[in-house]
């Protein structure tokens, strides 16, 4: 059995738990065809806790028998959890199925990959790599084992040419510190809740701050609850947005930008461009500017100037959208007194921030 804290993380967002089903797998190969399946691990909850299951092949011609036990075990459960299964352990057993002529497969089961849905945070998280024990280690899990797989093949062909109990117990353990591992990184999908379950700004206001130059700057300092308990504290920058998280709770700075920006105005062909003050007009008022001082626009000169107090967006979500220059792929909008009032306009402009912050724009 193991002993697992279900209070860290809602598991039965995912799955009911009685429906869950822990799979990792050892094989002497990447590809099915030429390697051989020796290991199959499993942990599945009953009666209050998890327990493992583990299907062993003492030599290369029991992988049918694995296969068979492991599938006739696994049609009770309907939701697959594994890491970075979708990429190997599931085609791997998949194509022994057919390498056998073995009628089984997936196809009744839902799945969550762990490894899948933690990918597109790992800047945000400062992951040295993106294996299971580099997330073990990140949430401070640790475990008995001191071997990897590819270490382990070695030391299953030695097995089967002269089976000893040592050697036998070193793989049992590497395949079950694998799975209590994989059931207790579970509340490392409470980072990717951050960028895709709804979030909440439940506090907003103008902060002072000097930046690394020395000179004093305004940022917009939002405080929001998020949809689930963090395991451990992170923190992240990326241009001049920084987000700061802790438990239930995160604060996310932007700088704001003060002065002048433009506003490029649509079907520039309408307008002319008046180089003495650096703006463009309808050709419908045009007229009583003198020839000399206008020429036809450009879409790179067809403006307008505001100035005011503006924070970033990188796509025009709220409008009107001004830039600095024509072809920045950053834009903003003005930081007026009606948008300050609404709690709902910063939700959405918070939730923005975050989807950039993990899938930046280059």
């Amino acid at each position: 059995t193991l002993t697992v804290d279900l209070s860290t993380y809602p598991y039965e967002s995912i799955a009911p738990l009685c429906d869950m089903l822990f799979i990792d797998i050892e094989t002497t190969g990447f590809t099915a065809r030429s390697s051989s399946l020796y290991l199959i691990g499993c942990a599945y909850y009953k009666e209050e806790r998890f327990h493992t299951i583990q299907w062993f092949a003492d030599n290369y011609q029991e992988e049918e028998l694995l296969l068979y036990h492991f599938f006739n075990f696994a049609q009770t459960y309907r939701h697959l959890i594994h890491y970075n299964g979708n990429l190997f352990d599931i085609p791997y057993l998949e194509a022994k199925c057919l390498q056998y002529d073995l009628p089984f497969n997936f196809n009744c089961m839902a799945g969550t990959d762990l490894y899948k849905r933690i990918l597109p945070y790992k800047n945000i998280l400062r992951l040295s790599s993106l294996k299971q024990k580099a997330i073990e280690d990140f949430l401070g899990i640790e475990r008995d084992d001191g071997y990897d797989g590819g270490q382990l093949v070695n030391i299953y062909h030695d097995y089967v040419s002269e089976p000893k109990e040592f050697s036998l117990q070193l793989m049992l353990l590497h395949n079950y510190e694998d799975l209590r591992g994989m059931i207790r990184i579970v509340p490392v999908l409470a980072y990717a809740d951050i960028f895709n379950l709804p979030i909440k700004v439940e506090k907003a206001g103008k902060n002072k701050y000097t930046d690394a130059d020395g000179a004093e700057r305004s940022e917009i300092l939002m405080e929001i609850r998020l949809p689930n308990a963090l395991p451990v504290s992170i923190s992240y920058g990326w241009t001049d947005c920084y987000l700061l998280a802790h438990e239930k709770t995160a604060k996310l700075k932007i700088a704001l930008r003060e002065g002048e920006l433009k506003f490029f105005y649509p079907n520039y062909k309408e307008y002319y461009y008046l180089p003495s003050e650096d703006t463009a007009i309808h050709k419908s008022v045009a007229a009583y500017v003198d020839k000399g001082h206008r020429e036809p626009a450009k879409a790179s000169n067809c403006y307008g100037k505001k100035s005011g107090v503006f924070l970033p967006e990188w796509e025009p979500l709220f409008a009107p959208v001004f830039r600095e220059n024509y072809h920045d792929k950053t834009m903003y909008f003005e930081l007026t007194d009606d948008f300050k009032k609404d709690s709902k306009k910063f939700t959405k402009y918070a939730e923005h921030i975050l989807q950039i912050m993990a899938h930046p724009i280059v």
